[in-house]
Formats: structure tokens, C-alpha cells, sequence
């Protein structure tokens, strides 16, 4: 066997023997060196290699099957989620990462395995993660034996070489070709796709070979397509979703100049043969999970500085290429420099549940890369828990059922349940089209968009279940699946929104008004249908996926199903509930509620007479004791108590809203409009401390007698007593009058005949003195009727 003359090559003796001696080792290659293809053939012993996408896996083991001269499935084969090629004579065997997962839950010890080659380190996918942490504690406990080999093209080596025991690192330097770097940002506004078809379109009439575009995500890849077609190149998509044989097209050179159009899929592990430039949209989709609003999918964002220059590279693999970035060159500074790890960010629900089944639900004594979140590991216990797959003792048997399914816990449910109620076929459609909601072609959900061979295989797990762990979850080897019975009574009938309704309850959805796109869901988010759905007459939605731009009032529908009320109720009992609604809303609001999580289904008037109290009372809180019937004595009579509270103290009480609430009798009071009917001032003397009470009058008179014989009520709004008294009334009078045993003097605002204050003062001796002359020399003229003496101590005091 005569191997390629790549990089790697010189080094494989050195690979081989340093995993030989010291059981793990850790591999620093760039993409194009070889590492993914040549090592696995130089290392010894039954291998298998991880690797993190199934069109990674595909194509390393048909590149390996053809250096060895051998169709895939002998020598060298492969196993990825629905899809299987080995043999009896298969000494390498390529698989997903989540795929070796299921087969370390079914054989911790790996039994028959020499080598675990993990590839693609750097890219920190879930899965990944997760089976380095199972492969160390396996290794640790059970197969010391086990050589773990790590390979990476940019990785913080010194962190996963520690993960591994302390171990070695091997560095291989690539032949690259230069590589020049134009920046050919969008217009202001400008969507992603024209941005690229437009630099596809100069790397195409500024260079020779073939050109990869790099975008985010299928939708993006077709619309883009759709610009660039009708030329003199073939434009073929490149993602994880094709079929395998347009995949192979993409991978392997045309008769044409080609323009392939990939996803990250492109990134590292593959070669795309022929290409001479790049053109990086700067853009890649990512899992995210909103725990608040219970939404989680796929959200699109910038690259990292590091995938950037991986994208980069592929346009130096064979030759000197040229990369144009759909960015300013000026924000290349602001990339973030790693991708973020996706176990830091994304939903956790699958993860908990393979920790469940591994025997350690909080992860704890496991060797992480990056630990899980705590919150986000809490979240997806809470669902596992809801779906009866996990209980205080771990996994249950249903847990381990759903786990070997190798979907996300809400999918596997739907699949089972979902079988039973409406049939094995139905569930299988609507489930592969919610693992792959890019399938469906609108906003409603047919399930006839579906993926035959993804249904046929769903269907097969179903009815199958005694598939085989080590192979693709269909219990057979080959190109598919096996079989296409179902079980249960519908066969390919039933209602699909059942099935959406079993993998998400909470996104049971009903209109908020009649009319109105948007909608509530189960969980309390508030979703909108997009303009010309083809739904906007269902009152209920089973919600499949939902999204929330950034800056957006509600989320936005993206994939649903028409549902009823009598569906949701039988799809999510656990949600039922009854409550009493008691509150304030400017009103007493008191009803019997039977709701749906955050829907309610139905209102019937509660006639509680405490809980009706309780919501007077939170009215009372909210808005103040003035909801009451306030007169004028009543406030008078509030005020008064409040003096003597604040010069006195003890025993006179507060008088605030705190302290009227604790002694308000509401009787039969019902609504806002009854509390007018209860008077605040026999509220406020319900609180009058006896004995002392029978002074009240003494020390904090309502009225005081004046000179003239009048009784002026005392205003005790102010911080200190007032008394409003004409000049007129109070001649000859020096002694300023004092409340509370004498503690506090009066102030004396003196009017004049018009009843406006001419004078303040607390010292009548003195504004006899000085005061009254000026006062007098003032309002003489103006008030030429009304007696102004020069000697006001010896005139009589008058009413008029």
C-alpha cells in the first residue's frame, strides 16, 4: 500500500509508537495533512475514529477504503445514524461521536477495541465533549488499556494533553501555499447571500479552480444558489442533510469549474478537491437554548477568529488561492478567537439523560474539558423528569428506552408515545421532520415532507426493539434501515399535532384574541405566525419550532401544526391544572381557573369571600386606604392622630395605610365600588388607645377658641399645628396657644380681612412689637372699613 506523500506522513511511525507507550497522546495538525485519513491505517490493532459530523465520517472512511484499493465496508467502514458499512474484516471503523456514545453506554469497556481516535477536537462539539469525559472514566476504570489518541487542528493542546493524563503532543507543520485576504463587506442592509454570490462572482473572474463559499445554513445555501445559477460553473450544495450521493458530488472533482456552497461541514474534516478560493460569509449557526422563554434551536452567528483562518486554509491546500471575507477588514480584530464550546451554551436535556444512564446524573467525578452549567444540567433534569425518564433513583427504564434511540428525549417520547396513539409511520414522519425542521417546506407541517429514509429508520427503531447497539439504530447493516412495520392503531393516519404536542407541550399554543397571529403558548411565551402561514385561522397551534430575533415583542412561528382544544388537553395532562385567580386589577378579579400551563381554557366566578377580602386588601395596598370614604372630619381626624404619634409616641399608634389595612373591617364589601361605603374615619379610630384615648380632644383639639369668641379648626396637615386666624380676632392677645400637655406651640397664620395671610409667627408678644405695625401700615389703605388701632393690646377683639 502505497500512502499519499502528505505532511503526516514521516511522522505516522512516531504516531504510533509514542500512543504505544504511553496509552494516549495528543495530535496538532492543520486540515490537508493527513492526520484524519492516514493515521487511523498506521496505528495498530481494531480502531475506531470519532468523528463529529456523519459527512465527515463518510468521507474519511471512503477516502481511507480507497488508498487501501478496497470498497468501504471491508478494511476500513464506517456508522453514522441510519446509515452502515462494516464487515467481519473491518479493522477501522469511522463513526459519530454520538453514535460511539450509545455504544459506551451499552459496553463501557469497548470490548474488542485497541485505539479511539478522536478527530476534530478544536470544533467542541456536544457529543464530543461528552465522549471524552465517558472515554477517560472508562479508561480509568475499567480498560486502562484503551489508547485514546486526540487529533485537532486548533486546539488549546496543553488543556486537552492534561485531560488525557499528562499526555504527549505531537505537532505536524503543513506545506501550505499562500493565501491572500480581501475583504468584501455588504452593503449597508444587504442579507448575507447577495453579499456572497457577488464575491463568488470576482473569485471566479479573478482566479482558475473551483471556489467554496462558506454560509450558514441550508436556506441560505439554496437562496444563495439561486443567484449564482444559469452560468458557465456548476453550483453544488455541501451540507449534512444532502443525500449521500449529492455529498459525493461535491467531494469529488467535475468536468466543470464548480462553485460548492457548504456549511462548517467543510471546515476541517473534509477535502473539496480543486479549490483555489474561499469565500467566508463570517457567519456560522450554532445551538443556543432561552431557558426563560423555553425556545432553543439553531441562532446564527459570527465566526471565531480561529474558524476563520481554518476557512481560510482551504483555499492553500493544493495551491496559492486567495480568501475573500464578507466583513470589514477593520472588525476582523473583534472576533471572538475560539468557537464558543457548545456545552456551554446549548440545551442539555440529551446530555443529562446520557448521564443519567452512565450512572453519574450531576456529572460529578468525570474529566471535563468544560464542565456542564449547573443551571442548564438542572433545566434538562427538570424535562427528563416530566417525560418519565428519570427519577430520584437515575435513569428509568423508560429513560434507557428513550436513550437508545439516539434522538433528543422530547423526539424519543413523541416516537414512542406518538407510535401508540397515531401509529408507528405517522410518528416517525412528524418526528424526522422535527429533528430536521429545515425539511419542511412552509410554516404548516406535512408530514409528507419528511425524509423517506429517515422514516423508514424511525419507524424500524419503533417496531424493532431489540436493535442493535452498535450499529445505526435500525438493527441491520447496509445502506438503511430495516423494515417498515409499525405498531400501534393508525398506521400512516392520526393527527401529527399530537405527536408535535408529545415532544413539546409547552409549545401548545392558543390564539390570544380572535384574529389577532399571535399566539400563547403552554409555557407562557408568546409567538407570532409569519404573514401567509396558511394557519392564521387555527385557533390552536401545536408549535414545533419557535424563534426570537433579538429587539422582537414575541417569538416567531417557524414550523407548527393545526391542534385543538381536546388535543392539547390529552397531549399534556401534566400541564392541567385548577388555581383560584385572586388579585387586584384596578377591580377585585376573583375566578376559578382551569388552565393549560399559561392558557386558560376556562373562568367561572369564585365566591370566596376570603379570597375576595385578600384582593380588596392587595387593591388597598396597591392604590391606598383613599379608595375609602374620606370626608373632611375623617381626614381631619387622621391628621390629628398623626400628630400626636409623631410628638408623643407611645401609646398613640401610626396612623398610616400599613396600620388602617390591619384594622379595616370589609364586611360584605365585593368590589371597588364598596369600599366607598366604609368610613375612613371610624377606620382610623378604631385604632384610638384607650384610656389615653378620652384625651384626644384635650391634646389635639379639632377646634381652638380665639380672642373674639370664634372656635378655628386647627389645620394639622403641616409639619407643625396651624391656626388661620383674622388680625381682627386675636387683638390683645399674647399668650400663643400649645397642644400636647404644651409641647408643641401653635403656628399662627394671621389673615386679613380678605383672609390672606398678612403674617406667620409662633410668638404673638413679639409680632405685637414689631410685626403689627407694618402689617397695619400695609392694609389701612386697602381696608379703610375694618379697625386698624396703633395700640392693638388695648382694642377689643371682633368677629367683624
Amino acid at each position: 500500500m502505497e500512502l499519499p506523500n502528505l505532511p503526516i506522513r514521516p511522522l505516522l511511525g512516531e504516531i504510533a509508537g509514542t500512543l504505544a507507550e504511553h496509552g494516549t497522546a495528543v495530535l496538532v495538525a492543520p486540515p490537508g495533512t493527513g492526520k484524519t485519513t492516514l493515521v487511523p491505517l498506521a496505528l495498530e490493532g481494531r480502531v475506531v475514529v470519532a468523528e463529529p459530523r456523519r459527512l465527515a465520517a463518510r468521507a474519511a472512511a471512503a477516502r481511507m477504503a480507497s488508498l487501501l484499493g478496497e470498497p468501504v465496508g471491508r478494511t476500513v467502514g464506517y456508522a453514522v445514524r441510519g446509515d452502515r458499512r462494516t464487515s467481519r474484516d473491518t479493522r477501522i471503523e469511522v463513526v459519530t461521536s454520538g453514535l460511539l456514545v450509545r455504544r459506551l453506554q451499552h459496553d463501557p469497556e469497548l470490548a474488542g477495541v485497541d485505539v479511539v481516535l478522536l478527530d476534530e477536537c478544536h470544533e467542541r462539539h456536544l457529543d464530543a465533549d461528552l465522549l471524552l469525559a465517558l472515554l477517560l472514566d472508562a479508561r480509568a476504570g475499567l480498560r486502562p488499556d484503551l489508547r485514546l489518541l486526540a487529533t485537532s487542528a486548533t486546539v488549546a493542546a496543553d488543556r486537552l494533553a492534561e485531560l488525557l493524563g499528562d499526555a504527549p503532543v505531537l505537532r505536524v507543520d503543513a506545506r501550505t501555499f499562500p493565501v491572500d485576504v480581501a475583504h468584501t463587506p455588504p452593503a449597508r442592509g444587504e442579507r448575507v447571500e447577495p453579499a456572497v454570490a457577488r464575491a463568488v462572482r470576482r473569485a471566479l473572474a479573478e482566479g482558475d479552480g473551483d471556489v467554496l463559499a462558506f454560509l450558514p445554513g441550508v436556506a441560505e445555501i439554496r437562496r444563495c444558489a439561486g443567484l449564482l445559477g444559469g452560468g458557465d460553473v456548476d453550483v453544488l450544495p455541501l451540507h449534512g442533510r444532502l443525500a449521500a450521493s449529492a455529498q459525493d458530488d461535491a467531494l469529488r472533482p467535475g468536468p466543470r469549474r464548480r462553485v460548492v456552497l457548504a456549511t462548517a461541514v467543510a471546515e476541517s474534516s473534509l477535502t473539496v478537491p480543486g479549490v483555489r478560493a474561499v469565500v467566508d460569509s463570517g457567519l456560522a449557526r450554532v445551538p443556543r437554548v432561552d431557558h426563560r422563554r423555553g425556545m432553543s434551536g439553531l441562532v446564527t452567528v459570527r465566526v471565531s477568529a480561529a474558524v476563520a483562518d481554518q476557512r481560510a486554509g482551504r483555499a492553500g491546500r493544493e495551491a496559492p488561492g486567495r480568501v475573500y471575507r464578507c466583513w470589514p477588514a477593520h472588525e476582523h480584530s473583534t472576533l471572538p478567537r475560539y468557537p464558543e464550546p457548545e456545552i456551554r451554551t446549548a440545551d442539555l436535556t440529551r446530555l443529562a439523560l446520557e448521564l443519567a444512564c452512565w450512572g453519574v446524573p450531576d456529572g460529578e467525578g468525570l474529566a471535563w474539558w468544560d464542565a456542564p452549567p449547573p443551571g442548564a444540567l438542572d433545566a434538562g433534569r427538570v424535562v427528563l423528569r416530566a417525560l418519565g425518564a428519570l427519577d430520584d433513583r437515575g435513569a428509568t427504564d423508560r429513560g434507557r428506552r428513550m436513550a437508545e434511540l439516539g434522538l433528543h428525549p422530547r423526539l424519543a417520547r413523541a416516537l414512542l408515545d406518538g407510535a401508540e396513539a397515531v401509529g408507528a409511520r405517522t410518528a416517525a414522519r412528524v418526528v424526522a421532520l422535527l429533528d430536521d425542521d429545515r425539511a419542511s417546506r412552509g410554516v404548516e407541517l406535512d408530514p409528507r415532507d419528511a425524509d423517506p429514509r429517515e422514516v423508514r429508520r424511525l419507524s424500524a427503531m419503533v417496531a424493532d426493539r431489540g436493535s442493535d447497539p452498535r450499529g445505526s439504530g435500525t438493527g441491520g447493516s447496509g445502506t438503511g434501515g430495516s423494515g417498515t412495520g409499525g405498531s400501534g392503531t393508525g398506521g400512516s393516519g392520526g393527527d401529527p399535532a399530537l405527536v408535535v404536542a408529545l415532544a413539546h407541550p409547552e409549545r401548545l399554543a392558543r390564539r390570544r384574541s380572535p384574529g389577532s397571529p399571535v399566539y400563547l403558548m403552554a409555557g407562557g411565551t408568546a409567538v407570532e405566525l409569519p404573514p401567509g402561514s396558511g394557519l392564521a385561522d387555527a385557533e390552536w397551534l401545536a408549535v414545533a419550532v419557535a424563534d426570537r430575533e433579538p429587539g422582537r415583542a414575541h417569538g416567531r412561528v417557524r414550523l407548527a401544526a393545526r391542534a385543538d382544544e381536546e388535543l392539547a388537553v390529552t397531549a399534556a395532562p401534566a400541564l392541567l391544572a385548577e388555581e383560584d385567580d385572586v388579585r387586584w386589577d384596578g377591580d377585585v378579579v376573583a375566578n376559578r381557573l382551569r388552565r393549560l400551563g399559561a392558557i386558560t381554557l376556562s373562568s367561572k366566578p369564585l365566591r370566596d369571600r376570603a379570597a375576595v377580602a385578600d384582593a380588596l386588601r392587595q387593591g388597598l395596598r396597591a392604590e391606598g386606604v383613599g379608595l375609602l370614604r374620606w370626608d373632611a372630619d375623617g381626614l381631619r381626624t387622621r391628621e390629628r392622630m398623626a400628630f400626636l404619634h409623631r410628638v408623643l409616641g407611645e401609646p398613640w399608634p401610626s396612623v398610616d395605610d400599613e396600620a388602617l389595612l390591619r384594622v379595616v373591617d370589609l364586611g360584605d364589601a365585593r368590589r371597588r365600588a364598596d369600599l366607598q361605603r366604609i368610613s375612613g374615619e371610624h377606620v382610623v379610630r378604631l385604632l384610638l388607645p384607650w384610656p389615653a384615648a378620652a384625651r384626644f380632644d384635650e391634646l389635639a383639639p379639632d377646634r381652638l377658641e380665639v380672642p373674639s369668641g370664634s372656635r378655628v379648626r386647627v389645620d394639622y396637615s403641616q409639619p407643625e399645628p396651624v391656626l388661620p386666624v383674622k388680625v381682627q380676632e386675636v387683638f390683645g392677645w399674647t399668650d400663643t396657644p400649645r397642644l400636647a400637655d404644651g409641647r408643641v406651640p401653635v403656628v399662627l397664620h394671621l389673615l386679613s380681612p380678605a383672609g390672606r395671610p398678612t403674617a406667620v409667627t409662633g410668638d404673638l408678644a413679639s409680632f405685637w412689637r414689631t410685626g403689627y405695625p407694618r402689617v397695619r401700615a400695609e392694609l389701612r389703605g386697602r381696608y379703610p372699613k375694618h379697625r386698624w388701632p396703633e395700640d392693638p393690646m388695648t382694642a377689643p377683639p371682633a368677629r367683624r
